[in-house]
């Protein structure tokens, strides 16, 4: 096996330079004694560059997203490309493989017999972009490796058959280790370690302008963030201890405060915030978000309620220790992140927006086309006040949309409930009645998470209970702690099984959450907005964050008075009338059609997705004149001539090769009026492959 060393930086000292020169030289070794490959960055669909390593094989290019060579990501059939050199504006040298015939240029099989490869971003199926590290290895690449008196031969021979076969017969190659890999590969099983970026989905930033490709929005570049605060389960984990410093501060606070009254109005000291925004917190249902994903294979309705159940469930246990706040967002405030699907290379994006801030309201919308869901919904935040204890009312709805199926699933919140202000231990605790309903299938789950009680133990602590039922036959009922184990009992078969448990192998199974570079944010974007409150709390300082959380909040105000009556709309959502819900302006719950759709990503707070552009076909219409149709006319002959030539050529080339074959079975050799025949045949079929390329 051939493989190429091209280095990443340029060398600066003489002696850097001979290493240089010695590594661009071919060596030769077996694949299981071989450890290395080239390095070369390739562009995806998302017009991102990926950094993979490529090992060169006759007739074949083998991918691999690891120097190890052990992870493979595909193989490209040489034999079937074409090059075009393109260089880049930035450092480098540009090139590009692709199909003559738009078809696709990878092989099904690894050179192990692997048939899955690895996850990386999505790699387009008729061309590939590479980019060396400089313009001295892009053209040693080129010369050396695709225009070898070899490959030249391989593709003149090759080339033109499997291009003859495919035009008239419409056939496949035999399913071996090289054969044509299908592009309606959607799902795809493998390892789930991130590639060398990170997972990360970044920006198109050095886009050529003769680049052949169809006009492409830029997407968003997203990063994958650092590791999470995960609180404890139990009940150690909610309990505040109030320093004598900040005892003050709740008295000067509660002095104000009377029984019943709304806590929204109300500047509450900064000592116990989370440092996050609440547009960020309601994210955190979104982290087994691949619950959903197999929810929607589900065949059977009762099957995809307990899968949605127990998603629901999974949004819970991921708290803070103590008793901590996020901040009320500020009006007009967006976040927006996603989480990257290894099991079905797709992924989830979350967008969100504060739509009012009196009474204050936080519009969501999360999108994942691919794997057949979308949610949406908003929540007002409400507080109330009563005494030793105060309760956070989260009263909105969330419609979970299955868009193969047409079914919806609407989702209520429960309510977060602070006692011990005054007197006893300062606790915080999930309380109230939920429901997820679908109308179309009539099941419903129900739950109740229940409040400790005044002589409970700390067994009692964060119980959860329920049923799912259809109609008003109780199917099974449920029951646990929704920071711990959750048991479903089935009434009709009475087996009891494990509905839900945060144990370390399902912790460990949570998705990475890809989140916007500060730098690239929006300044109404959360993160960027509370960066000085957020970095204040960090450090404990505060005073700092008392006085930065006033100057947002004092901010707001001015802007407020100069709105005077005149109403805010919101950039991403609109109110919907007849129901009084938040929608997101650019909801599109139309089913994935792997046909035409690519891949779904988002810009500026849009989620979309990108289409195959439609081939324009010509057609006869009465507004042509005369002369147009005429030479759509004579275009058409002529097309049709040439393909009656191909098909003459095809034939006797067949009957050569057929008699060649029976000739040398025989220990006969070919004639010089065969040979003749043959090389003029060759080159007329080359002469009409470059004309129709």
């Amino acid at each position: 096996d051939t493989f190429l060393s091209l280095p990443l930086k340029e060398s600066s000292s003489p002696t850097e330079k001979l290493a240089r020169k010695e590594s661009l030289k071919f060596k030769m070794s077996k694949m299981n004694q071989n450890n290395y490959a080239s390095v070369l960055q390739i562009r995806g669909t998302l017009k991102s560059w990926t950094k993979l390593w490529c090992a060169l094989k006759p007739g074949v290019l083998l991918i691999y997203k690891s120097q190890s060579l052990e992870h493979w990501v595909g193989t490209v059939l040489l034999n079937a490309c074409k090059l075009i050199e393109r260089p880049s504006k930035k450092d480098g040298f540009c090139f590009k493989l692709y199909h003559p015939l738009e078809k696709s240029i990878w092989a099904m099989k690894g050179p192990k017999g692997e048939t899955v490869g690895s996850i990386t971003q999505p790699l387009p199926s008729n061309y590939l972009i590479f980019r060396a590290a400089s313009e001295t290895d892009g053209e040693f690449l080129c010369s050396s490796v695709l225009h070898h008196p070899v490959y030249v031969i391989m593709f003149l021979c090759v080339y033109i058959f499997r291009l003859n076969d495919s035009m008239l017969e419409n056939s496949h190659m035999e399913n071996d280790g090289y054969s044509d890999k299908s592009e309606r590969e959607a799902h795809e099983d493998s390892d789930t370690a991130a590639n060398d970026t990170g997972g990360r989905l970044t920006e198109e930033s050095d886009m050529d302008q003769s680049d052949d490709l169809s006009p492409f929005l830029q997407a968003t570049a997203y990063v994958e963030q650092d590791e999470e605060e995960m609180g404890e389960a139990g009940e150690a984990s909610q309990v505040e201890t109030v320093s004598e410093e900040n005892k003050g501060l709740i008295w000067t606070l509660l002095k104000q405060l009377r029984p019943g009254m709304d806590l929204s109005k109300v500047v509450l000291p900064t000592f116990i915030l989370e440092p996050r925004s609440f547009l960020d917190k309601l994210s955190d249902y979104y982290y087994h978000a691949n619950l959903l994903s197999q929810a929607v294979t589900e065949e059977s309705p009762y099957c995809r309620m307990k899968q949605v159940l127990r998603w629901y469930l999974s949004g819970f246990y991921k708290k803070p220790k103590g008793l901590k706040k996020p901040y009320n967002p500020i009006l007009g405030e967006t976040f927006r992140c996603c989480w990257l699907h290894p099991q079905t290379d797709s992924c989830t994006f979350y967008i969100a927006e504060q739509v009012s801030h009196h009474p204050p309201v936080s519009a969501f919308y999360i999108s994942n086309k691919k794997d057949g869901f979308c949610i949406g919904g908003s929540i007002l935040a409400k507080s109330k006040f009563y005494g030793n204890s105060l309760s956070a009312i989260l009263d909105g709805k969330a419609r979970l949309l299955f868009l193969t199926r047409d079914e919806e699933y609407v989702i209520t919140m429960p309510y977060a409930h602070c006692k011990g202000i005054l007197y006893g231990t300062m606790t915080l605790e999930l309380g109230g009645n939920i429901t997820i309903e679908c109308e179309k299938t009539k099941y419903c789950a129900e739950l109740e998470f229940k409040l400790k009680p005044f002589l409970g133990s700390s067994c009692n602590v964060n119980r959860v209970s329920g049923k799912i039922r259809m109609g008003e036959d109780v199917l099974a009922t449920v029951d646990g702690h929704w920071d711990g184990e959750v048991l479903l009992h089935e009434k009709r078969t009475g087996h009891q099984g494990v509905l839900w448990s945060p144990n370390a192998g399902v912790r460990k199974q949570r998705l990475r959450r890809q989140v916007v570079q500060l730098e690239q944010q929006g300044p109404f974007e959360s993160e960027r907005l509370w960066t000085h409150v957020t970095s204040a709390i960090i450090a404990k300082d505060q005073n700092k964050a008392t006085q930065e959380k006033f100057v947002l909040e004092e901010t707001q105000r001015q802007e407020a008075r100069e709105r005077g009556e005149r109403p805010w709309c919101p950039r991403l959502f609109t109110l919907n009338t007849d129901t009084s819900e938040w929608q997101y302006k650019y909801a599109d719950t139309k089913p994935w059609d792997s046909d035409s759709c690519l891949v779904q990503f988002e810009k500026d707070g849009i989620i979309q997705a990108k289409v195959r552009p439609r081939r324009q076909h010509g057609a006869f219409t009465y507004s042509h004149t005369w002369t147009g149709q005429q030479k759509v006319s004579s275009a058409f002959i002529c097309v049709c001539v040439c393909v009656c030539v191909c098909v003459c050529v095809f034939r006797n080339l067949r009957a050569l090769s057929g008699q060649l074959a029976r000739r040398t079975q025989q220990g006969e050799s070919l004639s010089g009026h065969h040979c003749f025949i043959l090389c003029v045949l060759l080159l007329f079929q080359l002469l009409i492959n470059y004309v129709f390329t």
